[in-house]
């Protein structure tokens, strides 16, 4: 059995790797890419997998995009930071999960179920539908003794800086939040926020105008009122996909 890892953090894919290899003897790591780019040409240039495992968030996107664009060839095994609540989303739509950090008897009770034909080929249908349904309508902020809701539809945009992570509202104010950003683009509408870098997650509506800069890269002006706290430039390897998700 030949196994296809999509993963954008080194760390994490070189666990997988390591699983696969010391714990199941019958699976061929075949390949491992990090975005959603490198996804489209391995599976372009190799013969398909016989399982996938795919991270939700990558470097360039999200594993929705590659449902958009290509047809997904094999059984798909979702890696994922998403809470219990959105667990019941993969279960009805015959997609089997990881709960990160992953963890051998759910690795190996996924495997099984791929192995015994259980895991079916997803749709495009079923992936919005999973992510959809997962997808959070409001973020608790901790605040000492206090938990503050935090409307999505409110959010402007989220950052990190110094290993910490804030939400800042379209009001102008600024939260300290738990989880980092890979685990909150996870559990936010990709039609409504892009991770335009590593440290930074925009909504659509706060964009007020693009400008191009040298390299290749983009930098966005956001809409008077809302306090700017990070940079706002998109990274290279997000621009194709920046602009496609700006003008759909």
């Amino acid at each position: 059995m030949k196994a296809l890892i999509i993963e954008d953090e080194p760390r994490a894919r070189t666990l997988m790797c390591r699983l696969l290899q010391e714990n199941f003897p019958q699976i061929e790591v075949a390949g491992a890419v990090g975005s959603v780019h490198e996804t489209l040409d391995w599976l372009a240039s190799h013969e398909a997998p016989d399982v996938i495992f795919m991270d939700v968030e990558l470097s360039d996107g999200t594993g929705f995009d590659l449902f958009n664009q290509t047809e997904i060839p094999a059984p798909v095994i979702m890696t994922t930071a998403y809470d219990q609540y959105a667990v019941h989303a993969f279960e009805i739509n015959a997609i089997d999960y990881l709960l990160k950090p992953i963890e051998l008897p759910a690795l190996r009770r996924a495997i099984a179920r791929v192995e015994a034909g259980e895991a079916a080929k997803p749709s495009a249908k079923a992936m919005r539908s999973l992510l959809d349904s997962a997808r959070k309508e409001k973020f608790l902020i901790r605040m000492n003794n206090r938990i503050v809701p935090v409307r999505t539809a409110d959010i402007a945009y989220f950052y990190s800086e110094a290993k910490n992570s804030f939400v800042v509202t379209v009001g102008g104010t600024i939260y300290v939040v738990d989880d980092s950003l890979d685990t909150i683009a996870e559990q936010l509408d990709p039609q409504a926020f892009f991770r335009i870098s590593r440290s930074c997650i925009i909504a659509e509506p706060i964009i007020d105008s693009v400008s191009r800069l040298m390299g290749g890269r983009l930098h966005i002006t956001i809409k008077p009122g809302i306090p700017a706290e990070t940079d706002f430039t998109v990274s290279r390897a997000r621009v194709e996909n920046f602009l496609a998700w700006l003008e759909r």
